[in-house]
């Protein structure tokens, strides 16, 4: 295995659009940093052509560089991940939204971070530093904005956002974490970071923009929001 090789898990759920543009954006930033780098897209059945895109994406760049692990349905963020990781040949993850809410050009600043202090983790705030949130209605910053309230209040992970899902892990790490996640959903990427601040891994912080998806819909909905709330009060019970 080379030494350091960085597998970016791509979890897609009708993202057609918006594919072309973050893999033209990965390849970009990761040859220009001169990092070795693969891309994993792991569509769920998305009835709107994504995995076509995809293929094409993949004659473009290369069977080498982006690897199609798809599944017949939608399964879920934390098996996406498990899926992603049994195909990765690299010893570090980067998981990201593939809907360009996620900008590429921060990956380099993830991994000069994790470089430089041998960090287990490290993860996109919007929250901190120059972070931020772009694109977002007054009730969809409210709604995120109150539930890492209510997640920093009862969890105190020592993280400033828990609810994003843009990080790099060494790859052992991310599996003894999804190993001992119990969560489903929004909560998953929160009990991670609790989980392991508990196991003492080590977690560092890049500001990140964030930014609104431009084509498709957000998949957040009122029954994601109840059921956010509902494990976050089992995570306090059982963390």
């Amino acid at each position: 295995m080379p030494e350091n090789k960085y597998s970016i898990l791509l979890p897609t759920y009708n993202e057609k659009d918006n594919l072309p543009i973050i893999i033209w954006l990965i390849v970009k930033y990761m040859q220009e940093s001169k990092i070795d780098y693969e891309v994993i897209v792991i569509d769920d059945g998305s009835p709107d052509g994504t995995l076509e895109v995809a293929k094409q994406l993949q004659k473009i760049y290369g069977e080498d560089r982006i690897l199609l692990r798809p599944r017949a349905s939608k399964l879920g963020l934390g098996t996406a991940y498990i899926h992603g990781i049994e195909h990765a040949s690299g010893n570090y993850i980067i998981i990201m939204d593939a809907d360009l809410s996620h900008h590429p050009k921060f990956i380099p600043q993830f991994i000069d971070l994790q470089k430089s202090n041998n960090l287990d983790v490290v993860s996109g705030t919007r929250y901190s530093g120059a972070g931020g949130v772009y694109g977002w209605d007054f009730k969809r910053k409210l709604i995120s904005r109150g539930a890492n309230f209510l997640s920093q209040l009862l969890l105190r992970p020592n993280a400033s956002d828990l609810t994003g899902s843009f990080r790099l892990y060494k790859k052992e790490v991310l599996k003894e974490l999804i190993s001992r996640c119990k969560s489903k959903g929004y909560v998953f990427q929160m009990e991670m970071i609790v989980r392991a601040r508990q196991l003492g891994y080590t977690v560092g912080e890049v500001p990140i923009s964030f930014v609104d998806r431009v084509y498709g819909q957000s998949k957040l909905g009122g029954s994601e929001i109840v059921q956010f709330a509902k494990n976050l009060l089992i995570l306090f019970a059982t963390t």
